[in-house]
């Protein structure tokens, strides 16, 4: 349903405009995806927190056991361009923990998903991530300014392969799936970008933590995350290890 609202909007006639404190763009079609599921979800899960991007966050989530961390469009850029590499991002966490998780790209017909213990699929096929072993050989997502000389052990830029794609969550799904060995962004990151993707890596045998090694725990007062790092298991300690 969230792929049907989305895709009625044309993406470069979308009404656009910025955000306040150059926190990005949104777009009419980020508010109506925003306004379908939060009225579906939480009619179905009245007793469920709420933190999505598109809604002014408040203090009420604290207090659930269980709550609702959603994108509804992850990656507005690519979306008002006209790509198809945005993405919808759906997380549930427990007690700070992410028990089931969506990622859904409509321009792809793609559905990445994930349940605490049951694996991570595809459109139901069985992912799992990469199991490459030598640096030299990785191919990571990043952004270029992850590749600076001084945020590396060398103090100078790292061997592996880097590529990008403009979407966090469709970057840790695609680690997932064993497209890429591993993902890095240094940056706080906002845990409605980070959450769904963070279970499918590990639900398809892969790692993830903050840039300093530290857990990801999601439902925060401040919903920012110290950076993140998911790869196969291999190739994420490695990031880890070789990370100044």
């Amino acid at each position: 349903m969230a792929g049907r609202v989305a895709t009625s909007f044309a993406g470069k006639t979308a009404k656009t405009w910025h955000k306040p404190d150059d926190a990005g763009p949104v777009t009419e079609a980020d508010l109506a995806v925003n306004d379908m599921l939060q009225t579906t979800l939480r009619m179905a899960r009245p007793d469920y927190g709420w933190l999505s991007e598109e809604t002014e966050d408040n203090t009420d989530r604290l207090s659930k056991d269980r709550v609702f961390i959603i994108d509804p469009i992850d990656g507005t850029r690519s979306f008002v361009e006209g790509s198809n590499t945005w993405a919808h991002s759906l997380a549930v966490a427990e007690n700070g923990v992410i028990t089931a998780a969506a990622v859904f790209l409509p321009m792809r017909n793609r559905l990445y998903a994930a349940a605490l213990g049951q694996g991570a699929t595809l459109n139901g096929a069985p992912l799992t991530a990469s199991t490459e072993t030598d640096m030299s050989a990785t191919t990571v997502l990043a952004a270029r300014p992850a590749m600076a000389a001084a945020l590396w052990k060398s103090n100078a830029e790292p061997t592996f392969k880097r590529s990008y794609r403009p979407s966090l969550a469709y970057r840790l799904a695609l680690v997932g799936a064993g497209r890429f060995d591993a993902m890095i962004t240094l940056r706080r990151s906002w845990e409605w970008d980070i959450a769904a993707g963070a279970l499918i890596v590990t639900e398809a045998g892969g790692r993830i933590t903050d840039q300093t090694g530290g857990p990801l725990i999601f439902n925060n007062a401040d919903p920012r995350l110290n950076g993140v790092v998911a790869g196969g298991h291999t190739a994420q300690l490695a990031l880890i290890d070789t990370l100044a």
